[in-house]
């Protein structure tokens, strides 16, 4: 497989982004045992992250269980620790969301059943980047968000416009940057590359272009609520940062402004798939179908929990402030490879714990 780490620009996003769930089941009748329950009604057990749960439940969950006379059984989690209870075999998961990195380890292990494109017709419906973006046979992106670059500019002179812009002087001593077990770090790993002056990924180029934003760099994060706090508190005037965050940012630093880069913002994908050996297929893939309708993505978008990939969707510019949202945004976003990405993980971790830092 060719070592370059895009795809190409895509025709198409964290929310919903592998978020950290509370880690909590949220039983049906008959817990969480995939199939029926002790009152002979079917269930259907899903995992996902455990975030907006109210929200989810209202317009996603209890639509879909009135209309199949079904009940959706929840587990939550962040994504390694849902991913390693399928591996395990300790779950009867029948759908599991995860972010397109672990959906692709995922499929690596042969632990997702693949699709039958045919009962999901709004796949259809769906900007391209978010149809097949583990391979044609597997789930679909339910979301796509981008990743930018949000500052302050009270504390950087002039406008910031690319990728480029975090290595210059106004950014010397008040950036901070992702870590590279983050979402974000393998895509600053890819923008470094691409910074450096090269169309395909060259490693030694990327690291060797961090290092420059060593000194530069007051934290390297891990969570987003790292990242507001320092803003809030004027210890860095900005950084790499997803679209869906910059409402927690603006909320700090009212001014703030948020690029999406002239050569190219990251996506962000959530994607979601139906578990191996599922006795629910049929159900699954209806119940991905309705993730993908316009009126469960158009819900989602006016709530502000994913940004949309229905492009049936329309949105008011008030409807759209903060989302990843539009034709031509979609269009302008970068893809990493992510069974590239998963391949390379423990040697970029390694070499950037030696090289870059914590």
């Amino acid at each position: 497989m060719s070592k370059k780490w895009m795809s190409g620009i895509l025709a198409l996003t964290l929310a919903g982004v592998g978020l950290t769930g509370c880690g909590t089941t949220i039983d049906g009748p008959g817990g969480a045992t995939s199939g029926g329950s002790s009152d002979g009604q079917q269930e259907l057990v899903i995992s996902t992250w455990g975030f907006s749960e109210d929200f989810l439940q209202a317009s996603v969950f209890e639509p879909f269980e009135k209309e199949h006379n079904v009940k959706i059984v929840l587990e939550t989690g962040n994504n390694a620790e849902r991913l390693n209870k399928i591996r395990q075999g300790s779950t009867d998961v029948d759908v599991i969301y995860l972010s397109d990195y672990y959906a692709q380890q995922g499929i690596d292990a042969g632990l997702f059943d693949t699709i039958d494109h045919s009962k999901i017709p709004n796949m259809d419906k769906i900007y391209d980047i978010a149809k097949a973006p583990n391979g044609e046979q597997y789930g679909p992106a339910y979301t796509v968000a981008q990743l930018g670059i949000a500052y302050n500019p009270d504390m950087v002179s002039g406008e910031v416009k690319s990728w480029s812009d975090l290595w210059k002087p106004e950014f010397s001593g008040n950036l901070t940057m992702p870590a590279i077990t983050a979402t974000a770090g393998p895509m600053m790993v890819d923008a470094a590359s691409r910074t450096a002056g090269n169309e395909t990924f060259n490693e030694d180029a990327a690291f060797g272009q961090l290092k420059k934003l060593n000194e530069s760099v007051v934290k390297y994060y891990s969570q987003t609520s790292e990242y507001v706090n320092m803003i809030g508190q004027g210890e860095i005037a900005g950084g790499p940062i997803m679209e869906m965050y910059f409402k927690d940012i603006q909320a700090a630093v009212p001014n703030a402004k948020f690029v999406s880069p002239s050569d190219g913002g990251y996506a962000v994908i959530n994607t979601v798939n139906v578990v191996k050996n599922s006795n629910q297929k049929e159900l699954a893939e209806e119940f991905i179908n309705w993730q993908l309708s316009k009126q469960v993505q158009e819900a989602s978008a006016k709530a502000r929990v994913d940004s949309p990939v229905n492009t049936d969707v329309v949105l008011t510019d008030e409807e759209a402030q903060g989302l990843t949202y539009g034709a031509d945004v979609i269009k302008s976003l970068r893809q990493l490879d992510m069974k590239f990405v998963n391949e390379n993980m423990p040697k970029w971790t390694d070499r950037w714990n030696r090289e870059i830092g914590g």
